[in-house]
């Protein structure tokens, strides 16, 4: 069967899509996205490291200060109090019970040279957890060799 077109010059008809609905559709969505997505930031602790070659004295005050020692063998002692246990727990446990919950006290870390790099780490983690954001981090200046 054979389709007969029209006499004539008919002029074909442009097909016209109105695309400001779904432009509009678009917009909501990624409004949508942008205000729902949270952004995380990292906590940071943010640490004073003296250098051993130049490193300045601590300022005299007269507010209390917190000092973890902590030996080449890795055990914690908190204001010359040695602690039962060397593990993140009790050293946390002491440091709140030591700063009564004051977490803007100044605390200072004092490691011997041969302590393991996992026991400072864990000392900084207890300091972390509890909020204290004044930390400093003990070092002696070099002995001039004869």
């Amino acid at each position: 069967m054979k389709f007969r077109r029209r006499a004539g010059n008919v002029a074909r008809e442009e097909v016209f899509l109105n695309l400001t609905s779904m432009i509009d559709v678009i917009f909501v969505l990624l409004l949508f996205f942008v205000v729902t997505t949270t952004f995380i930031r990292p906590a940071q602790m943010k640490v004073e490291l003296p250098e051993a070659v130049s490193g300045t004295p601590p300022e005299a005050t007269d507010q209390r200060q917190l000092e973890v020692a902590i030996s080449a063998d890795g055990s914690y002692a908190l204001n010359g109090q040695p602690l039962a246990k060397s593990d993140l727990a009790t050293l946390m446990a002491a440091l709140q019970k030591e700063s009564q919950g004051d977490s803007s006290l100044p605390l200072t870390i004092s490691a011997d040279g041969k302590a393991t790099h996992q026991a400072v780490v864990t000392a900084m983690d207890a300091a972390g957890k509890l909020g204290f954001s004044q930390l400093r981090i003990t070092t002696v200046e070099p002995q001039a060799t004869p």
